[in-house]
C-alpha cells in the first residue's frame, strides 16, 4: 500500500524557487533517507508534504488529498528540527500530546493510550523522567521525549527531519533502530539525515536531493557512490563493508583544497 504519493512538487521561500517538480512514493514497510547538502530542500520538502509550506504540486498521504488536520494527525507524525520544550509540563503528559488525535474532544487517554504512552518513553529510554518537568531535562534528552511523543502518536507514517542531531552515537543508533523496527512492522519513516554512515546502514532507500531536484533514488549502495558524493556533496568518502553493511565516512573534500561557501 502506498503511504504517500508526492508528484510535481514545486516550493518557494521567499522569491527563490527551493523545491523543483519533485515526485516519488513512499510504500508501507520503507524506511527513506531523504540526503543531500544543506541548501537542497529537504526540511522545505517534508514541510511542503505537510502543508506547513505553500507548494505547488500533488501530495497524497495515505488516500488523502489536503487532508483535515486531525485526519492527517492520525495517518502522519512530524518530529520537526527544533526540539527544545518550552512548556513546564511533565514529560509524561508531553509524550501524552501524542494521542491527541485518536481522543474525543478534551477526553483523558484510556488504559490503551496509557500503555502506549509507557512503551514509547521505555522506547525512548525516558521512562526514568515521567514527572520531572520536560525543561529541566537536557537538550538530548528532550530529543527524546520529543521522539518518544511522536511513537506514542502511532500514525503509519512518520517524517523526521534531522531525527538523530543532539543524540549521543548509543542513543543515535538506538533510534535508528527503532525506525526500521517500524518499517518492519508495517509503517514507513521518511528522515532527512546528514549521517551518512547512519543513513547507509538503516535506510531501506535513499532519495538524495540536490538544487531542490531528486538526482537518485534507491538502495543505499546504489545512491551512496563515490560518483554521486563527489558531485553532490564535494567529498571524498572511504566506502566499506562491515558485517554485511554498507559503511560510509567523508573524509576529505573532493578537491582538497578549502570549501568555498
Amino acid at each position: 500500500m502506498t503511504l504517500l504519493a508526492v508528484s510535481d512538487l514545486h516550493a518557494d521561500l521567499g522569491r527563490r524557487e527551493v523545491l523543483h517538480g519533485v515526485s516519488f512514493t513512499v510504500s508501507e514497510g520503507e524506511f527513506v533517507g531523504l540526503i543531500g547538502p544543506n541548501g537542497a530542500g529537504k526540511t522545505t520538502l517534508l514541510r511542503a508534504i505537510l502543508g506547513l509550506t505553500p507548494s505547488k504540486g500533488t501530495v497524497i498521504i495515505g488516500n488523502e488529498v489536503k487532508p483535515a488536520p486531525r485526519v492527517q494527525a492520525r495517518l502522519v507524525s512530524y518530529l520537526p528540527q527544533e526540539r527544545e520544550i518550552a512548556w513546564p509540563v511533565t514529560v509524561e503528559r508531553v509524550v501524552a500530546l501524542g494521542r491527541a488525535p485518536h481522543l474525543p474532544g478534551f477526553a483523558a487517554p484510556g488504559d490503551a493510550d496509557l500503555a502506549t504512552i509507557r512503551s514509547a518513553m521505555r522506547r525512548m529510554e525516558v521512562e526514568d523522567f515521567a514527572q520531572r518537568p520536560a525543561t529541566e531535562l537536557s537538550g538530548g534528552e528532550q530529543a527524546r521525549v520529543l521522539i518518544a511523543r511522536a511513537l506514542a502518536q502511532e500514525a503509519p507514517l512518520m517524517l523526521a527531519d534531522e531525527p538523530a542531531a543532539g543524540l549521543d552515537p548509543a542513543h543515535q543508533i538506538a533510534l535508528m533502530k527503532i525506525f526500521a523496527g517500524l518499517a518492519d512492522e508495517g509503517s514507513s519513516v521518511v528522515a532527512c539525515l546528514h549521517d551518512l554512515g547512519l543513513a547507509a546502514r538503516f535506510c531501506t532507500r535513499l532519495i538524495l536531493l540536490q538544487d531542490g531536484r531528486i538526482v537518485a533514488d534507491g538502495a543505499p549502495r546504489d545512491v551512496l557512490t563515490d560518483e554521486l558524493l563527489r558531485s553532490t556533496y564535494g567529498v571524498k568518502s572511504f566506502l566499506g563493508e562491515h558485517e554485511g553493511g554498507l559503511i560510509v565516512q567523508p573524509f576529505d573534500l573532493a578537491d582538497g583544497s578549502g570549501h568555498g561557501g
